[in-house]
């Protein structure tokens, strides 16, 4: 995305004693410079470390670096950080001597004017700049005194969205110099459980990365950590340079054993979505290319060799089309076509004799082929169960026929009325790159940048390979009416294979017992429903002072000292010592029950392992004991007998009935049949039932 799109994108550093900025003689404003190599000029960077904590995708990321001035005058620091450009920035800290300045966090514009302020005066300020494909750089320079130490510490945050199957973690490592402390970790906490994790480097070998990167997860929780030595982060044996320069990336996954999961937390919810193994829904594709003077040369070879390789991957069941434009407007057919393996090969000819020429008429290049997939829906021409998309790729600004951005947006979205997405790729840096993402994000697509390096062809093969798969198209996502306040975007165009539908909301009633999540969207081959209970009964497990927390829905295994604790929907079994087992079960009864509630349900698996010692509402039961039955007689239910009941000298009355037992099943029990003791147990447990009440467990 864009960097307009970023939430806060500059930083003004203010003194926590006076909102002017810091002292002069601590710090003023220097331009681009990074950190210098080595002890150089007296400052060494002897710590760097990157913490990053993700729970249920959402990533909390620190970045700390520390330096100190050896030198006997005061000498200049710059902290230089690279950012994703999907996140925002929430806090950044300036340490000199153990006094702390703290930044302050501007929406955009707001920040853009005190920044330039401080510029002009001499303080202190940080600005944040795209820096490539997928960062942004945040840079800050200050003045550190002979001696002193500083500590520079960057807090920012993102959500992680699911690409090709995967969630990335994003992180650029450059820090020009050997760092004695350098440390990269990361803590996964994924309440579906984690399915793979792994971790790779752009900069360093396989064999080297393995002896300083360590990476595990069981269940719910995942590590990565990434420590090289001085020695491993040298570039040659004898080398005072460092090899630490280019990308770090942690990828992982969660386990989907139903396509959705719901989450929730002090009153708020939110709903991932991911559904698995559904057939492709076919599609119809036109490609609409600039092919202007200024695509010459490696831009135009690069293009053709991407839909080259594109025209591979296309289903026989597609129909696709090519709008080719410059100065006017032509076509390689006059409507959509089936994806043939004859008609494969004719499109394989058409695109390799692709020439550039002429200006760049945007406009009429778009309407020609919204109009070309409307009259082939129109004139059912393609499969009724098939979805639209409109792929343009340019690389300039419209400069013939209609060239005025807003009314071109204007047509575009008249004539595609919120049938179909517009995905635009914007190639290179001259062109107006948010005009393009203006219209594709009002006609439900996205846009992306595609840079001229040596590997553009791939980045427009990676791009149709995100849109390449649709599962579902027109997806909705639904809940209670009145049950659900400020929703996120709860409706969707397409689902594809690889990625994830996210929504976020607040429980009207944050009591609410539960509530039913349904999505719903048209499939291949049918209509498709799928619904999610959700409830906000939570079960804690507390660790000392540590604590994990959740869902009665969930399925997962949890050991530790001794103890494992094993939850599947609704049933929770608990095992310690040497076999003693209980089973916990949430009974949920029908909602609009006026007097009954949800309970639960606790049974003894090995009664027998408890010690004679054992005592409480369940354990004096744990060891036998001698009672009689008699006097069988009809009572006030046909169904459910009465009888006599002679235990610990006393004489009750019972009713038979039954009850299900979850020592063999776990999920289901088993019915058995039983004795029912009235008034609350009185006469069969020791004591009074309120004897084993009480207001808290802590």
């Amino acid at each position: 995305m864009a960097s307009a799109r970023w939430p806060c994108l500059i930083l003004a550093l203010l003194s926590g004693v006076a909102v002017s900025g810091f002292p002069r003689r601590l710090c003023r404003l220097l331009g681009k410079r990074s950190l210098p190599e080595g002890v150089v000029d007296g400052i060494e960077v002897y710590g760097t470390k990157v913490h990053c904590k993700v729970t249920s995708r959402f990533a909390h990321n620190v970045v700390t670096t520390r330096a100190v001035n050896h030198a006997d005058t005061a000498k200049e620091v710059s902290f230089n950080v690279e950012l994703p450009k999907t996140a925002f920035i929430t806090n950044f800290t300036l340490t000199i001597d153990g006094v702390t300045y703290p930044g302050n966090v501007k929406e955009k514009e707001v920040a853009k004017k005190q920044y330039e302020k401080a510029v002009s005066q001499g303080k202190t300020a940080g600005l944040v700049k795209a820096s490539g494909r997928k960062l942004e750089k945040f840079t800050v320079s200050v003045n550190v005194a002979a001696g002193s130490k500083v500590t520079f510490e960057l807090t920012y945050e993102e959500l992680l969205k699911r690409h090709k199957g995967k969630y990335e973690m994003y992180l650029k490592v450059q820090p020009k110099q050997l760092v004695k402390h350098f440390e990269i970790t990361a803590d996964i906490f994924e309440p579906q459980g984690i399915s793979t994790l792994d971790a790779e480097a752009s900069f360093i070998t396989n064999d080297l990365l393995s002896s300083a990167l360590t990476k595990s997860f069981s269940g719910k929780k995942g590590h990565v950590s990434f420590k090289p030595s001085l020695d491993q982060q040298r570039s040659c044996p004898t080398c005072t340079d460092s090899l630490l320069k280019g990308d770090f990336i942690i990828t992982y996954d969660v386990n989907r054993e139903s396509p959705a999961n719901v989450q929730i937390v002090n009153g708020y919810f939110v709903h991932f979505f991911a559904p698995q193994g559904l057939p492709v829904v076919p599609k119809n594709v036109v490609f609409v290319i600039d092919v202007s003077g200024s695509m010459h040369g490696r831009k135009m070879e690069q293009t053709k060799d991407a839909l080259l390789k594109i025209l591979e991957d296309v289903k026989e069941e597609d129909y696709l089309n090519f709008i080719l434009f410059s100065g006017g407007v032509t076509t390689w057919k006059d409507t959509l076509v089936q994806a043939t393996p004859e008609n494969i090969q004719e499109a394989r000819k058409f695109v390799m004799n692709i020439r550039d020429q002429g200006m760049t008429n945007i406009n009429d290049a778009l309407l020609k082929g919204i109009s070309m997939l409307n009259k082939a829906r129109e004139e059912y021409r393609v499969l009724e169960r098939s979805t639209s998309i409109v792929i343009m790729l340019t690389d300039g600004d419209a400069n013939v026929g209609e060239s005025r951005p807003e009314k071109i947006q204007e047509n575009v979205r008249n004539a595609i009325g919120g049938k179909f997405p517009l995905y635009n790729l914007g190639f290179g840096n001259n062109l107006n790159y948010n005009f393009l993402e203006r219209m594709a994000l009002e006609n439900h697509g996205l846009a992306r940048r595609i840079y001229e390096d040596s590997d553009a062809n791939v980045q427009l093969q990676g791009f149709y390979e995100e849109v390449a798969n649709p599962l579902l198209t027109d997806v909705e996502v639904e809940y209670p009416e009145n049950a659900i306040l400020d929703l996120t975007q709860n409706s969707y165009q397409h689902f594809y294979d690889g990625s994830e539908i996210v929504v976020a909301g607040r429980l009207a009633d944050e009591d609410m017992n539960s509530f039913k999540a349904d999505v719903k969207g048209h499939g291949a081959i049918n209509d498709l429903t799928f619904t999610e209970e959700v409830t906000p009964e939570r079960i804690t497990l507390w660790h000392g002072a540590a604590q994990s927390t959740f869902s009665w829905l969930d399925t997962v295994t949890v050991t530790e000292d001794g103890l494992s604790v094993m939850i599947d929907r609704k049933n929770m079994v608990v095992s310690f010592g040497d076999g003693v087992t209980f089973v916990v079960v949430l009974h949920q009864v029908w909602k609009k029950q006026p007097i009954h509630h949800d309970f639960l349900g606790f049974y003894v698996v090995d009664s027998h392992r408890m010690s004679a010692q054992t005592h409480g509402l369940l354990g004096q039961f744990f060891h036998p004991f001698d009672f009689k039955v008699s006097d069988v007689h009809p009572g006030s239910d046909p169904t459910k007998p009465d009888a006599t009941m002679v235990v610990k000298n006393h004489r009750l009355t019972v009713t038979r009935g039954s009850q299900k037992d979850y020592r063999k099943d776990v999920s289901a029990g088993t019915k058995v049949a039983c004795w029912f003791v009235h008034n609350n147990g009185q006469g069969l447990i020791d004591g009074v039932h309120s004897d084993y009440i009480v207001p808290s467990l802590f």
